[in-house]
């Protein structure tokens, strides 16, 4: 059976995947909306099926019955859709998401018992997120000892596809800004204040960048690649601002009560994206690491539209455990493959080139 089941199918990302599947699968179509499902599956020039589910629980269920060898899930937040999907997983499905909310790449990666058992093979952060600066990582540790302490910053490039922001992204956003900031320490993670360590970073185009510490699921993926006791996760979607940063724990406090963080949501979801030229011309993730003699090691990424970069690193993910080139258990992306599958994916590496962050 060459079936791969998309999630979400509907969605910016949901759509694009099951494009590029269609090459080489029968992507199967799962949603809400049975009409805008069937108008997609007739994009197509080959064979695609509908299954319509008007919530994740249903198709959930749908999945447990229909035994798929492979399903993408592109519903976020992921917090709340990975366990209900992972846990309708027949004996020998495998899974892929898009997470990058650290509760949720966390949590996945904690289901490796799980996953060996039930002969799963789970990769989350399926993306430009972690997938981008862990592959640095695991490019500048690659043959020498644990670093003591790491560095990653994201630096993404999007077009924007006019539209409302939706209730996924709005969650996603709200949730991270109430869970506050965290942080490696001594090989634990810490709260600290969310938007600390703050840098600006000159990138290998010669254009600027400012990033603040933000906890998403590259902190995990970026620590288990390195096994450094101390790191640090950046980016320049975060508040990098004094004054952004001054207001961040009061923001934080607000957000949290569930309340105020439901209606903040319900608002943001409302937002219309309006279509703007986007910021830079390149997608890029940085990392450096520092050694306990001394040393440091500086390395980038550079790829183009970070929602393409996500596209192609889903799909390629999805059509090697279809093709059976995976194993059992839970991963990151780069932990399965390596980091060479962000080449896979177009981006390509810049190691080492003359120091220009501290």
């Amino acid at each position: 059976m060459n079936e791969i089941w998309i999630l979400g199918a509907t969605g910016r990302t949901g759509r694009a995947i099951a494009a590029r599947l269609a090459a080489s699968a029968t992507p199967v179509l799962v949603g809400r909306d049975r009409a805008r499902l069937a108008a997609l599956a007739d994009t197509f020039p080959g064979p695609a099926r509908v299954v319509p589910a008007g919530s994740v629980d249903e198709a959930a269920a749908r999945l447990r019955d229909a035994a798929p060898p492979v399903v993408v899930n592109t519903i976020g937040p992921f917090t709340s859709t990975m366990p209900a999907v992972v846990a309708a997983l027949p004996p020998g499905t495998h899974y892929v998401d898009l997470a990058n909310e650290l509760p949720a790449v966390a949590g996945l990666l904690d289901r490796h018992d799980d996953a060996v058992a039930g002969r799963h093979c789970l990769v989350t952060g399926g993306g430009y997120g972690v997938l981008g600066t862990e592959s640095v990582v695991r490019r500048l540790c690659a043959d020498r000892p644990t670093p003591a302490r790491v560095r990653v910053d994201a630096v993404p490039m999007v077009r924007n596809e006019p539209g409302r922001l939706g209730p996924a992204l709005a969650a996603s956003i709200v949730d991270g800004l109430a869970a506050g900031g965290l942080r490696y320490e001594r090989g634990r993670l810490v709260r600290t204040r969310l938007g600390n360590d703050p840098a600006r970073l000159t990138l290998p185009d010669g254009t600027t960048a400012r990033t603040a510490g933000v906890p998403t699921g590259e902190l995990v993926a970026a620590q288990r690649a390195s096994g450094a006791p101390a790191v640090v996760a950046a980016s320049s979607m975060a508040p990098s601002g004094t004054a952004a940063r001054a207001v961040l724990p009061a923001v934080t406090a607000l957000l949290s009560r569930p309340s105020i963080g439901g209606f903040a949501k319900r608002r943001l979801a409302r937002v219309q994206v309006a279509d703007r030229p986007p910021a830079r011309p390149f997608t890029w993730a940085h990392a450096r690491a520092w050694w306990s003699d001394g040393s440091s090691r500086e390395g980038w990424l550079r790829a183009g539209d970070a929602m393409a970069f996500t596209v192609a690193t889903a799909a390629t993910l999805a059509e090697r455990l279809a093709a059976g080139a995976g194993r059992p258990g839970a991963y990151t992306p780069a932990a399965l493959f390596g980091p060479d599958l962000a080449v896979t994916a177009g981006a390509e590496f810049l190691l080492d080139p003359a120091r220009t962050a501290d």
